[in-house]
């Protein structure tokens, strides 16, 4: 077996050598070779592997993942409908909250997303993003009808009372996947809603007047309307334009985890047919889906670079920041279906603060990172992060990090569903 180092400088290169291609440079000046550089000698500070420690075991399918503030606790939402509490001396017995009956499950429907009010210690407010059956006003021929929902937690912050549920908003979904589902609060406060474009076959994403599909919604849960149990921020992109006042940025396909970090939001957007990419989420950003995938045209006949007037206002598309083929490639960093993660901000690695640790649904003992360039308009320097020790995953299905700063991956191994917390190798 070769050495790790000169492994390492070839995972590198390759990694970043496909960006650069697939971002499509022709000509390259000094400045383009000083900026590649900077960038490369970023990501070589990154390690070249990492190990996974066991921090929450015995659950299916994982998705989300949330810290409760001033208490040794964790809040781990699990796909077939119940979030679990997981304290010092393990999973609590009962569930935190059992939806199990209203949840619908199959393809890839289930309860797709939870967090956390920032004011949870003192309101114990909670939201989730679930898939039910057709509600009143769901069209007959869409499959199912997705819900925003709030709810209380008691005071000692172990269980949620039922009867505090109210819905937020219902998302009528045309199909059992590309549902998107994420839930996230951002630093001013309002709750980013990710919601997929429904269905395959390059549908979705371009029409900001019909319905929210394909999209990022900007809500205020602390306010309500007379008809909304919400209320929409006034600079929302289109209040006063064309459009529905939810939105926050459209053209995705189907984006599967969202996080913030010192004022950037990053979205991962699942492809359809050869790209997986990670976007740097802007108010009133257009992100392409179904004319482009990634920096690519998704059709060959027609390949404009900004929407038509009557759908999105004719704005450009943005470029994603992170990007990656599907197999068969050549690139050390591929898959078939991007997980959204986090930027690395804790102390037992030291050598990932600032990177963005991601993966693939099919892990293949692998995890990705990713650093930010000097030039902020190219796709960031992308390499392998090898899945060294005994802990593995055969499923990679979210992320999660805590107040110190410190990555979980959520997903599937050998033993069933954890949560494994991203550690130094032994």
């Amino acid at each position: 077996m070769e050495p790790r180092t000169s492994r390492r400088r070839f995972l590198t290169n390759a990694a970043v050598g496909a960006t650069m291609g697939l971002a499509g440079f022709a000509r390259r000046s000094r400045a383009d070779d000083a900026t590649a550089t900077n960038a490369l000698d970023a990501i070589d500070r990154v390690p070249n592997a990492v190990g996974l420690e066991t921090v929450v075991d015995g659950l299916e399918m994982p998705l989300a993942l949330e810290f409760a503030p001033r208490a040794n606790r964790r809040y781990v939402a699990d796909r077939g409908g119940r979030i679990f509490a997981h304290e010092s001396d393990g999973l609590r017995d009962e569930p935190f909250l059992d939806l199990r009956d209203t949840v619908r499950t199959g393809g890839e429907r289930g309860l797709l997303g939870m967090t956390l009010h920032p004011d949870f210690a003192e309101n114990r407010r909670l939201f989730v993003h679930f898939s039910a059956p057709r509600q009143s006003g769901t069209p007959a021929d869409f499959d199912h009808t997705g819900i925003l929902a709030s709810f209380r937690a008691t005071n000692d912050g172990r269980k949620v009372r039922r009867d505090t549920g109210r819905v937020v908003l219902e998302i009528p979904q045309p199909a059992d996947f590309h549902n998107g589902g994420d839930l996230a609060f951002g630093p001013d406060g309002f709750l980013y809603v990710g919601i997929g474009a429904g269905g395959g076959g390059g549908g979705g994403g371009q029409d900001v007047t019909t319905d929210v599909l394909g999209s990022v919604l900007r809500l205020d849960v602390d306010d309500r309307t007379a008809d909304r149990a919400y209320a929409v921020p006034d600079d929302n992109p289109l209040v006063g334009r064309t459009g529905l006042d939810e939105y926050y940025a459209w053209g995705f396909r189907n984006p599967w985890r969202l996080s913030f970090d010192d004022g950037d939001c990053f979205v991962a957007d699942v492809g359809e047919s050869d790209y997986e990419e990670v976007n740097r989420l802007e108010k009133g950003g257009n992100y392409g889906w179904n004319v482009r995938e990634g920096t690519h045209c998704y059709r060959e006949d027609t390949c404009p670079d900004r929407s038509a007037e009557r759908n999105g206002g004719g704005e450009p598309f943005r470029d994603p920041i992170i990007e990656y083929p599907h197999p068969p490639t050549e690139s050390a960093v591929s898959g078939v279906s991007v997980i959204g993660g986090y930027v690395y901000r804790g102390s037992t690695l030291p050598a990932l603060e600032g990177a963005y640790v991601f993966g693939d649904f099919l892990p293949e003992g692998r995890l990705f990172a990713a650093t930010r360039p000097d030039d902020g308009d190219e796709l960031w320097p992308t390499t392998v992060l090898e899945i060294d020790g005994e802990t593995s995953l055969e499923r990679l299905l979210s992320f999660g990090r805590d107040d110190e700063g410190e990555v979980y991956a959520l997903g599937t191994a050998t033993g069933g569903g954890g949560v494994f917390r991203v550690v130094p190798t032994e």
